[in-house]
C-alpha cells in the first residue's frame, strides 16, 4: 500500500528541481529579492518576522514549496490556508514610499512566487545540469498550481517562464521600484552572517557568498554588493565544483529532507506525515 503523492509525485519538475538541497540558495538569493521591494519589505515590517526570527522567516519562504511538492493534498491545502490567513492581516501604508501594501495583491503575491522561482531554477542549472525550455515551462506550469493556491490570478500569471523572468526584471529596471530600506538591510545582514541552526553553519557561509553575487545587478546596487573578476570567478568556481562532485554524494547532502521524507512515505509507509517532519 502506497502513500499520496500529493499534487505532483516524483515525476514532475517540481519534485526533480525542488527536491535539491541547493534549493537553500535559491531561498536565500529569493528573499534578498523580496526585501529590496519596498511594499513586501512593509509587511513584513509589519509582522516582524524578520526580527523575531530570521531563520523562521527564510524557512517560511520555501514552506509552500515544499509542502505543495513533498506534501500530501491534504497538508498542501492546510499550508496555503495558513498562509492565507496570515496574508489578510498583512496590509496598509508604507511608512517608506507612502504606498499601499498588501499582502493579498496580485502584482505582490507575483513578486514573491516569481524570485524563489527564477532563483530555484537558477541554482538548479548551476549546480545540477541544464534544463530545456519545455522543461522550464513545466515547471512553470505546475509551480502555478502553488501561486493559484495562494491567491495569485492565473490570468494575469506570465505564459513561461522566461517571461516570469523577464517581468522581474522590466520591474527592477522601473526607477525607485526597489528601495534600500531597514527592511532590506536586516534581510542583508541575516543573509551575511544571521543566526542560522548548528547543522547548516559550515555551509552557510557559501550559500551566503552565492546568494548576494548571483543578484541582478539592480539588485546588487540596492544592496551596495561590489562586483568584481575575483568574486565572480570564484562563484563559478565554486557552482561548477559543486555540479561536478554532486553525483558523487549521497542522498543525505543532495536531497532536502522534505524530499526524502515523502519518498519514504509513497514507498514505505502511507501514514507518514509532510507536517510531522515539517520543523526541520
Amino acid at each position: 500500500m502506497k502513500g499520496d503523492p500529493g499534487y505532483f509525485g516524483p515525476d514532475s519538475m517540481m519534485w526533480k528541481v525542488n527536491k535539491e538541497i541547493t534549493v537553500l540558495f535559491g531561498g536565500a538569493r529569493a528573499l534578498l529579492m523580496h526585501a529590496a521591494h519596498p511594499l513586501i519589505a512593509a509587511g513584513a515590517r509589519q509582522t516582524s518576522f524578520y526580527q523575531r526570527d530570521p531563520w523562521k522567516r527564510l524557512i517560511r519562504t520555501l514552506s509552500l514549496q515544499n509542502s505543495v511538492t513533498f506534501g500530501t493534498k491534504v497538508e498542501a491545502n492546510e499550508s496555503a490556508h495558513r498562509i492565507n490567513k496570515l496574508h489578510e492581516v498583512i496590509n496598509g501604508e508604507d511608512e517608506v514610499t507612502g504606498g499601499f501594501y498588501d499582502a493579498l495583491d496580485h502584482d505582490q503575491l507575483l513578486w514573491v512566487h516569481a524570485c524563489l522561482q527564477i532563483s530555484s531554477i537558477y541554482f538548479y542549472e548551476k549546480t545540477v545540469k541544464r534544463l530545456s525550455d519545455i522543461e522550464k515551462n513545466k515547471y512553470h506550469e505546475e509551480n502555478s498550481l502553488a501561486a493559484e493556491m495562494v491567491l495569485v490570478d492565473k490570468d494575469l500569471m506570465p505564459k513561461t517562464h522566461d517571461e516570469l523572468k523577464d517581468w522581474v526584471i522590466k520591474k527592477s529596471k522601473e526607477s525607485n521600484f526597489l528601495v534600500k530600506t531597514d527592511v532590506a538591510m536586516d534581510v542583508y545582514d541575516i543573509i551575511g552572517g544571521g543566526p542560522v541552526p548548528k547543522h547548516i553553519k559550515p555551509i552557510w557561509p557559501f550559500i551566503s557568498f552565492t546568494a548576494f553575487n548571483t543578484l541582478p545587478k539592480e539588485f546588487k546596487e540596492i544592496y551596495g554588493i561590489k562586483t568584481s573578476r575575483l568574486k565572480t570567478f570564484l562563484v563559478n568556481f565554486n557552482l561548477f565544483l559543486l555540479k561536478f562532485t554532486r553525483p558523487f554524494l549521497p542522498p543525505f547532502f543532495r536531497l532536502i529532507a522534505p524530499a526524502r521524507w515523502a519518498k519514504q512515505r509513497i514507498t514505505r509507509s502511507p501514514n507518514l506525515r509532510f507536517s510531522d517532519k515539517a520543523n526541520y
